[in-house]
């Protein structure tokens, strides 16, 4: 039990300050919860999500690889122009309890459900130019989560509504080197937005400006009186950043039933600029002006003032194997994919307050890797039949997992179809549901030192349909 708030760490500062430091960092950086590992998204292509992405560059017809797989953009004669939307529908219920700095229990339930349901949507074209020369150009969320909590819920320090996305603008081209084997690239800009919110515990607050330990040094009861429990305000923090990517692979069909292809996506290097505004209650904002003043400090030097931030922030790079075989009435593939989730150990965020110092909060996050089987049977030339399972591990782990990002190693089971309207029109539709393990909170504590422990139990449901033109 802590009964101190004094900061050494940074040069004796009150502990308000790291606190609300450590609010914006948490906010600035928080993307979480979302349908593949972590914050990555895969759900870019309902043709590959009925064989639950397995063969998703290498089964032929699915203009998403503009995106994915540039390579195998020279299996698309023509020119083609490819929509995708995805509803992602997931829930997270959290079970658990909360107490402050002191041991004391915090109020409030269990948040409701923490999920939501989110369109996704992605559109490709691709031109072949050349006899061996293919290029195209793709939209799409390769990153992205939400989650809203109650207001007044047991976790409230720690998070209420978060939302992160980062938007693709992808331009790529294939070479065939080849009749069987073709190189492909692609340049990747990436715009990634943050909103999140969350509730600051002003009576622990309270503690660290004036209860024991301080130079008050009032007791615990005393400070409870002019800052009760209870007495809370909210932080909204806002960034956003582009930044530039690539990638590169290679196509080969190995015989004429059987293809196979690799792709290296790069990492994305942001630098996150945003905003954080704080509603503060009037008793708090008396008392630490009553503070600062007997201080000696401006406003300017005051804690819970809005101000901006700036936070270095990396998504992952992306290794992707893709196989598949053919034959007449059916075909069957797999996928392996790896995502460099260790460039996500820390986060330091610097403030344009000069009295705010630097805060370092620590993720300790761990490459992920997912693998899907799967495959088609053409019922007739016009309807086909897919159906497939993946398996995809987490980066997170229990004693850092935070409300925000309740994520656990997942396995998804699809099905879908595609129905060939014309020579021209092509509908592809697809369900997944997504088996979440237990994700368990061993302790998540908030900026002001209040804990969160307890479990989740999280699902979640896609449907996705697509329509694919030949010009």
């Amino acid at each position: 039990m802590h009964t101190s708030f004094r900061n050494t760490a940074h040069g004796g500062r009150p502990f308000v300050l790291a606190a609300l430091g450590l609010a914006i960092a948490g906010a600035l950086t928080a993307p979480q919860q979302a349908h593949a590992s972590s914050f990555q998204l895969k759900e870019d292509s309902a043709q590959a999500m009925g064989r639950a992405y397995a063969g998703s560059a290498t089964a032929g017809g699915d203009v998403s690889v503009v995106a994915n797989a540039p390579a195998a953009m020279s299996d698309l004669k023509g020119t083609y122009f490819q929509g995708d939307v995805t509803a992602i529908n997931f829930s997270a219920n959290f079970t658990g309890s909360a107490h402050d700095v002191l041991g004391q229990p915090i109020s409030g339930g269990n948040g409701g459900d923490g999920g939501t349901t989110m369109p996704v949507p992605s559109l490709f074209f691709t031109t072949q130019v050349s006899d061996r020369w293919h290029v195209g150009a793709a939209i799409t969320v390769p990153f992205g989560f939400k989650t809203e909590y109650d207001n007044n819920w047991v976790g409230r320090y720690n998070s209420i509504y978060s939302k992160f996305e980062s938007i693709d603008g992808t331009m790529s081209a294939s070479f065939d080197v080849t009749d069987t084997f073709s190189v492909g690239g692609s340049a990747i800009a990436q715009h990634t937005t943050a909103t999140l919110t969350n509730a600051i515990n002003f009576s622990s607050v309270a503690l660290g400006l004036i209860g024991p330990g301080t130079a008050t040094n009032l007791p615990v009861n005393e400070v409870y009186g002019l800052v009760p429990p209870g007495s809370d305000g909210l932080a909204r923090i806002t960034g956003s950043s582009w930044a530039w990517g690539w990638q590169l692979g290679a196509y080969w069909k190995i015989t004429p039933q059987d293809r196979l292809s690799v792709n290296y996506r790069s990492k994305i290097s942001h630098r996150l600029q945003g905003t954080a505004n704080f509603n503060v209650p009037d008793n708090v904002s008396t008392l630490i002006g009553q503070l600062a003043a007997a201080q000696g400090l401006t406003a300017s030097q005051l804690p819970f003032q809005h101000t901006s931030g700036t936070a270095v922030f990396t998504t992952p790079a992306v290794a992707t194997a893709s196989y598949w075989h053919q034959e007449d009435k059916f075909g069957f593939g797999a996928d392996l994919s790896w995502t460099e989730w260790d460039v996500f150990k820390n986060l330091t965020v610097n403030y344009g307050n000069p009295a705010q110092p630097s805060t370092t909060q620590l993720f300790d996050w761990h490459n992920s890797y997912y693998f899907a089987f799967g495959g088609d049977y053409y019922l007739t030339e016009k309807l086909t039949l897919r159906a497939g399972f993946g398996y995809d591990t987490t980066p997170t782990k229990a004693a850092y997992r935070e409300p925000r990002v309740p994520d656990e190693t997942r396995k998804l089971l699809s099905v879908g179809l595609g129905y060939k309207a014309s020579d021209r029109l092509t509908i592809n539709a697809s369900y997944a549901h997504i088996f979440v393990n237990r994700a368990a909170i061993n302790g998540a504590v908030s900026a002001t030192a209040d804990t969160l422990t307890g479990s989740y139990d999280d699902a979640g449901n896609l449907f996705a349909l697509s329509a694919v033109y030949k010009f």
